[in-house]
């Protein structure tokens, strides 16, 4: 498994999205615990999860918690970075909300770190900007989590420039990350990838493949990326991740897995290595 880096931390280049195990349609806990297995058998040292993915009102956590189980269940002895987020909410009813308050995000994090059963979580982001707070608020509580001890580095996630560039300056230049969506039909934030790349950041595309329900269909919707799979005897889920890898040393895409041979497959994007001119066919694609 290739390697990238994330602030002082080195981790696998592809991590594993956990969202898929707590949300709608996931599986039953049997096949998580094995799809996060797989995942680690396969190198993957990064796995990226948030309180708030779950389903019900009452299991705020879900994730976290599948997650500190199954790495207390495997005996791979690596080293894994697990990321985590705060700030975004879901009621039970389907609906997803924002609360950025300083108070609910330390308080977050307080509960997070029970449920990982860690005594500072290594990567904590702020999920996505609540209208009804200012940025710089939200952003400050992170900044006195990490100046506390409870987060050993500090992210943000669904940032625009501005906000990075802001989140940058309160955080002392101690911003190691920006997770935000990126995918071959989700280009939208190549100016934040820039940005990144130039300020040495990690950025972490989520939903890569497109999303849980569209993530299968990526070959069919872009024929370019499909076209690279035939030709390279690989899927187009594979040339995906490859053809993000190669647009910056700073990217580390998260994509999403419920299954182990899916996981299994991205991880082994870090192997695949296009030539600049299907690179630059995927771009225009």
């Amino acid at each position: 498994m290739h390697t990238r880096r994330i602030g002082d931390v080195e981790v696998s280049a592809i991590g594993l999205g956990a969202m898929p195990m707590s949300i709608e349609g996931r599986p039953d806990e049997t096949r998580s615990l094995a799809t996060i297995h797989a995942a680690l058998d396969a190198g993957i040292t990064l796995i990226d999860t948030a309180d708030a993915y779950h389903l019900h009102a009452a299991e705020v956590g879900h994730n976290e918690t599948l997650i500190a189980k199954a790495l207390a269940s495997h005996d791979g002895g690596r080293e894994v970075l697990v990321a985590t987020k705060g700030g975004h909410l879901r009621p039970g009813d389907g609906s997803w909300t924002q609360d950025g308050s300083p108070g609910h995000l330390k308080a977050a994090c307080e509960a997070s770190l029970r449920r990982l059963g860690v005594e500072a979580i290594g990567l904590y982001q702020f999920h996505r900007p609540d209208p009804k707070v200012p940025y710089a608020e939200s952003v400050g509580a992170i900044r006195d989590l990490l100046d506390a001890g409870k987060i050993r580095m500090a992210g943000i996630s669904n940032a625009d420039p501005d906000q990075i560039r802001q989140a940058y300056e309160i955080l002392g230049g101690r911003l190691v990350s920006v997770q935000n969506q990126f995918s071959p039909a989700f280009r939208s934030s190549e100016p934040e990838l820039r940005l990144c790349d130039e300020l040495g950041i990690a950025f972490l595309p989520w939903s890569p493949l497109g999303g849980i329900s569209r993530a299968g269909e990526l070959g069919s919707a872009h024929a370019p990326f499909d076209r690279i799979a035939q030709a390279r005897g690989v899927s187009p889920q594979r040339v995906c991740l490859a053809w993000m890898l190669a647009k910056s040393p700073v990217v580390v895409p998260i994509p999403g897995a419920s299954r182990p041979e899916t996981i299994r497959d991205s991880a082994a994007a870090t192997d695949l290595v296009l030539t600049a001119d299907e690179v630059a066919e995927l771009d225009a694609a």
